[in-house]
């Protein structure tokens, strides 16, 4: 996974649903950001498109078994 798609439904390692509402970039460094908000609650959060694909190491909160922060629900 190389990119985030805008409108896609994604899962956190955590077990929430987020929905990319769009791409922005940072004024000062150029680099994309994800805005995305919480399906349950409708906060609106941004984070670097680089964090919102990483891999993730094993971790005890990562009930899904996910290997990225984030992965699409198809």
């Amino acid at each position: 996974m190389d990119h985030v798609e805008v409108g896609k439904v994604y899962r956190h390692f955590k077990g929430t649903y987020h929905q990319v509402l769009n791409i922005a970039l940072n004024s000062e460094t150029q680099e994309r950001m994800v805005v995305y908000n919480h399906k349950d609650n409708g906060q609106i959060w941004v984070r670097p498109e680089k964090e919102f694909l990483e891999k993730i190491p094993k971790r005890s909160d990562n009930i899904t078994g996910q290997k990225h922060r984030f992965e699409k629900i198809d």
